[in-house]
Parts: C-alpha cells; structure tokens; sequence
C-alpha cells in the first residue's frame, strides 16, 4: 500500500527486497543491522502486529519505521497504544523531510488504532537528531525514566551499558 506519494519521495509497506538494500545502506554506514531482522519485521506486518514501511527517495530505499499496534514493553506495555520502534533515515538522506514523513504516516496508522502513540529513543549522542525530532513533534518524556533492557532503571542500583537498549520513553497525544 502507498501512504505517501510526491515528486521525489513514497512510502509505503516494506518489500522483501527492501530487507537487502537497507541492510546493506545501514551497514554502510556503520550501523549494525540484521537481515532477517528486516524479514521478521515483514512477516509481523503481513500477521497484522504491525506497521512495516519503508521510503524511497527517487525510487530508492532511503529509510524506514515500524508501527506495533499495541506496546509490548516498556512503561507502555498493556495500555493498548501503538509504539513505533526502529526508526531511521540513511545518513545520505538525511535532511530531506523523509523523516518527518515517515513519522506523519506513522501517526496517522497510529491514530486509527488510539488516541495516543508512544515510542522509545536511545539515550546516546548517535540519537540526537532523534531525540530533537520527537521533541519538535510534540512527544513528551513519559516521566518513568531511563530503561535498560526493557527493565526501568533504579538510582545507584541499575547497572547498564549506554547502547540501543538504553532508552527513555515517550508519548504524543494524536487527538485534541
């Protein structure tokens, strides 16, 4: 399905060939990415669990998000909200409004499902434009603090190591 469409960028659902263009980009980059990962997320799509979309800038993979339609970890686990996970823009395309694209499409899925959509970010400067991203969307710190592992830090107990398992937690209201 295509949820956006203009002159340079489309989005729409992830493709199989998708999963090796963007492995390939991510890793490129220096990332760390998975291919069966990529074929995981697909398969969630196709059962229904999930959002899995990928945009093309003049007909090139050039980044990616997923949309669960209901939070299985976090401070948000059980509340029924959709929490977009695994986001990202290709360095190369950053820039661009692809991003801000694929997080309006997101919203929008989210918003047929709950009034309300959450989603975690990485606490490392590798996620800094993230981080202001969400910030200017209006997504607001959910006041449980930093999780590690999917297990919420406790002050001078919690023992953790700053990587992608390291996140706070976010909402945004989708409804006024």
């Amino acid at each position: 399905m295509i949820y956006y469409q203009d002159d340079d960028l489309l989005i729409r659902d992830m493709e199989e060939a998708d999963a090796q263009i963007l492995n390939d980009e991510y890793t490129a980059q220096g990332w760390h990415p998975d291919l069966d990962y990529y074929y995981m997320r697909i398969r969630e799509a196709a059962e229904g669990k999930c959002a899995a979309l990928t945009a093309l800038w003049h007909d090139q993979p050039a980044g990616n998000v997923y949309l669960y339609y209901a939070a299985n970890e976090g401070p948000f686990k059980g509340k029924g909200w959709p929490i977009i996970v695994d986001f990202g823009v290709l360095k190369k395309h950053q820039r661009k409004s692809i991003g801000n694209h694929l997080m309006d499409v997101a919203e929008q899925i989210a918003g047929r499902h709950a009034d309300t959509v959450c989603l975690g970010v990485g606490l490392s400067r590798e996620y800094g434009t993230a981080q202001r991203m969400y910030v200017k969307r209006g997504y607001i710190p959910d006041g449980s603090g930093v999780w590690y592992q999917d297990k919420q830090c406790v002050q001078y107990e919690t023992t953790c190591t700053i990587d992608d398992d390291l996140v706070l937690f976010f909402y945004k209201p989708l409804h006024s």
